[in-house]
């Protein structure tokens, strides 16, 4: 048995089976239980050839599929196919999820008392943490936190390339962990999930960078169409938050997305706004101060939010492994959502509650199934805490292993934050203008996404989406402006771009610094295979130069680190004495560098390199010093000038 098992590891890797391939066939065999070593052997390779068969078939077959629809179908019309297909598969993405996250929730949770703390609000989101945990580690294996930043990052740098895991891993992840508890939204692990499905299919039909970037913005719109029933609002999130720079022939294959998607969403769920919402006043002249106001608020409540998360965020990274993470973040959570339920999940019900409530017995029941039920006047304390504690338990989520996003808290802190700001203006002795809380809780919503994101129009379209409260439309538009214009003035780049813009990787409105970030090092280096030693003589440069078209070599040291450059203009006069080509060395004709470059640095460094130096050649080495080639002003130009001609073309 001994000899027929090695027999067997032989024969998997003289066959460059699979494991599961292997195990499969080696099954099949035993059971057969007739066969000697050799007739396993001559089955085996008769299967692996049909197989391979198989695959080769399949594979011709697709080729001819691509180029069949390469000739008949033009690109411009297979995308709006592509786009279709993409609001589709994420509309049904997005209804799974939500699916999911409310059986999970009302399973654990529908039998818990409203008049008193519930104990298993301690358990139920570690447990979710936990497991969502172990799902990345072990099924996963690899990162799915922080998924519009992902989508951001991919665009910059992976030609909009996300993988294939990524269109069903973050359905999963965010359902266990909101269904437990965590204090996250759905939102941008939808908006990854369509943001990959369109990346895939991209990739599958083997379309360029430009078309792949439009893809990925097709998914995240549909993503955002389809979760919120909101159309225009995932339009204007994906031109505002994740594109830089679409024509106006872009736009079409995002509204077919959009609609599609937001259309088999309402066929799937019913006509129903996401937040029903009654108006109660419109607009009203007099009530201006108090919308400005709100809108200041709202943009110092999102710095908040931002700042904290970040710090948070790079306290919890300080700790190291998963499991210490776990250990910190899991405690705090739990805790937090005992002493304020609310906290538990999305948030989305106390969001209707503020939105609908009449008075301070419809208000009080956002304390429900908590110990500060008995206490109704605590009402505006216990939501100041929710306003600042919801930070906390949104990074501890993640942070702990859970995997979850930052739109819905920003809409939950926005409500809160709107109702609390309602609540004291109306309070204020000698204020003759009162301010209607469930009118001021919708625009709070619009002031926290446009400061959070940096993204207003998307604030003021999405609200107004989400509770048909088009009669705000103004006051929307003053709260979302007033807020964005708040922390600008602090923080330049939204909570998804600013881990990106740390490191010079954005892609930006900025058309000059979007081109400089989409553009590689790799794809401006020229390598050099021969270098020069201080110690070669004359007749040594003389023999490089000959061979070589280049006006400028690297001088390295016995380990290849850079010393020095040697310039063709400097030996031209010298190098057709032979007599000298054993005299002179290079030690004596070598020059300084102006600058060096390393591979890790951004372009837009390099471009300030070239102006400052005012050099046309610089070269490039790596984190230890070792030379690895030549980067010319003349390539970078060109290059450049090529990606702004393609970013341009409709």
């Amino acid at each position: 048995m001994h000899t027929v098992f090695c027999a067997l590891i032989n024969l998997k890797l003289s066959l460059f089976l699979s494991e599961e391939q292997f195990r499969r066939e080696e099954t099949n065999i035993y059971k057969e239980n007739s066969l000697d070593l050799y007739g396993f052997y001559v089955l085996l390779r008769r299967k692996k050839k049909r197989a391979d068969a198989r695959l080769q078939m399949k594979s011709s077959t697709f080729e001819k599929c691509l180029q069949w629809r390469a000739t008949h179908i033009k690109d411009r019309q297979f995308i709006l196919l592509l786009a279709l297909v993409i609001g589709v598969l994420t509309a049904l993405a997005g209804l799974l999820l939500k699916w999911l996250i409310h059986q999970i929730g009302y399973l654990l949770t529908h039998q818990f008392s409203i008049t008193g703390a519930n104990w298993l609000y301690l358990v139920y989101p570690v447990v979710g943490i936990l497991i969502t945990g172990l799902f990345v580690k072990y099924v996963v294996r690899d990162d799915i936190g922080h998924g519009i930043t992902k989508i951001l990052y991919a665009i910059a740098r992976k030609k909009s390339l996300l993988k294939v895991h990524n269109t069903w891993s973050s359905v999963i992840a965010s359902s266990i962990t909101i269904g437990f508890g965590g204090s996250v939204g759905a939102e941008a692990p939808i908006v990854l999930t369509g943001s990959a499905i369109g990346s895939n299919l991209g990739r599958l039909f083997r379309f360029d960078a430009k078309k792949m970037m439009l893809l990925v913005g097709c998914g995240a719109a549909g993503a955002i169409s389809g979760i919120f029933k909101a159309p225009i609002a995932g339009l204007v999130f994906t031109l505002e938050v994740l594109m830089f720079d679409f024509t106006l022939g872009s736009l079409l294959p995002l509204l077919v997305s959009c609609v599609t998607a937001a259309a088999v969403t309402f066929a799937a769920s019913g006509m129903d706004n996401v937040f029903e919402f009654h108006l109660v006043n419109g607009f009203a002249l007099e009530r201006v101060p108090a919308y400005l106001l709100l809108g200041i608020a709202c943009g110092f409540i999102s710095l908040y939010f931002t700042r904290v998360m970040n710090w948070l965020e790079d306290q919890f990274r300080r700790l190291g492994a998963p499991w210490k993470r776990f250990l910190v973040a899991a405690p705090i959570l739990s805790v937090l959502i005992f002493l304020f339920p609310s906290l538990y999940g999305e948030g989305y019900e106390m969001i209707r509650v503020l939105l609908n409530g009449q008075g301070p017995a419809d208000w009080n029941q956002v304390m429900e199934g908590s110990a500060f039920y008995a206490a109704p006047q605590l009402l505006l304390l216990y939501l100041s805490g929710i306003i600042l504690f919801k930070v906390f338990a949104t990074t501890a989520t993640n942070s702990g292993g859970g995997c979850g996003g930052t739109f819905a808290p920003s809409l939950f802190l926005g409500c809160v934050t709107g109702f609390v700001f309602a609540s004291l203006w109306n309070l204020l002795p000698g204020n003759s203008i009162l301010v209607p809380e469930s009118n001021f809780s919708l625009l709070g919503m619009a002031g926290l996404m446009s400061g959070v994101m940096h993204a207003p129009l998307t604030g003021i379209f999405l609200i107004a989406e989400l509770t048909g409260g088009y009669g705000l439309f103004l006051p929307l538009m003053m709260v979302a402006v007033s807020s964005y214009l708040t922390i600008i003035f602090f923080e330049p780049h939204s909570i998804y771009a600013m881990r990106l813009a740390r490191k010079g990787e954005l892609v930006t409105h900025n058309k000059d610094q979007s081109i400089l970030t989409l553009m590689s090092m790799d794809s401006v280096i020229e390598r050099y295979e021969e270098h020069l030693h201080p110690d070669d003589d004359l007749g040594e440069i003389v023999r490089q130069i000959s061979s070589s078209e280049r006006d400028v070599f690297p001088v390295v040291d016995d380990a290849g680190k850079l010393l020095a450059v040697l310039i063709l203009d400097r030996v031209r006069n010298v190098m057709f004495r032979t007599e000298l080509y054993h005299q002179l060395h290079v030690r004596d004709l070598m020059s300084q560098c102006a600058a060096r470059l390393t591979t890790n640095d951004p372009m837009d460094l390099v471009m300030q390199t070239f102006d400052r130096t005012r050099a046309w050649t610089l070269p490039v080495v790596d984190a230890d010093g070792l030379f690895v080639g030549f980067i010319r002003r003349s390539h970078v130009t060109a290059l450049y000038r090529t990606m702004l001609q393609d970013l341009s073309e409709e």
